[in-house]
């Protein structure tokens, strides 16, 4: 089955197809539509002789058996109730992009992913079972968010040293409370972080990719361990 990924992000929409390395990139902002992206997806994708059987899409926000509950916060409107099936002409997989990076990026046990971007992705994969998550908006302290503190407000705010501290703080917490084996940063600022723990490293973004490949692979939509 030749699976075409698109993960869907706020300055970029990529889109990779099985047996490719190298992802088509398409600007995005916050006028993209779903019917925009389809559109730029579907011309790309004819451009470079991309001939596909089935779609996963990785969504920056909440998604829920398989359709977005909330819009995006950095995109244009009308995502929630828009039928990717139909304006793709072939059978379509939504995701959590987090999720999604989160599934390709596994490889056993409990592990637990955490997206550092505009705001904080985070998904869990337990023994090969993916638990997507919204761990961005529960308080952390002084009012505020988790995402407020590790997001790209919170960098900004903070200033690198502070924000690093403030991602090592919030890591431990999560790891500890959740019981996890091993914790994969990835996101755009992942790159900023420095002297990470033992058992913390950060993902590629290449993963994302894998984890859309292996949606269709597995119709529980969970990884399996490598053997």
């Amino acid at each position: 089955m030749r699976i075409l990924v698109v993960d869907v992000g706020g300055t970029h929409i990529k889109v990779l197809l099985t047996g490719h390395k190298i992802p088509i990139k398409i600007p995005s902002g916050r006028k993209m539509t779903p019917k925009k992206m389809v559109d730029l997806v579907r011309r790309a994708a004819a451009a470079a002789d991309w001939q596909y059987d089935a779609v996963s899409i990785g969504y920056p926000a909440p998604v829920v058996d398989g359709k977005p509950v909330s819009e995006p916060v950095n995109l244009g409107k009308g995502w929630v109730g828009f039928n990717f099936r139909r304006a793709f002409g072939r059978p379509v997989k939504v995701i959590n992009d987090a999720a999604m990076q989160a599934l390709g990026s596994y490889t056993g046990g409990r592990m637990l992913f955490l997206g550092l971007g505009t705001g904080l992705g985070s998904a869990m994969v337990v023994d090969g079972g993916l638990e997507p998550m919204e761990l961005a908006h529960l308080p952390f302290k002084k009012g505020r968010t988790y995402e407020e503190y590790v997001g790209a407000s919170g960098l900004k705010r903070s200033g690198k040293k502070k924000w690093r501290r403030h991602v090592l703080e919030v890591i431990d917490l999560l790891r500890f409370g959740l019981q996890v084996d091993s914790v994969v940063i990835g996101g755009g600022n992942a790159k900023l972080l420095r002297g990470l723990p033992p058992g913390v490293h950060v993902g590629r973004n290449a993963n994302a990719f894998i984890g859309g490949f292996r949606l269709w692979r597995d119709r529980r939509r969970t990884a399996r361990p490598p053997r």
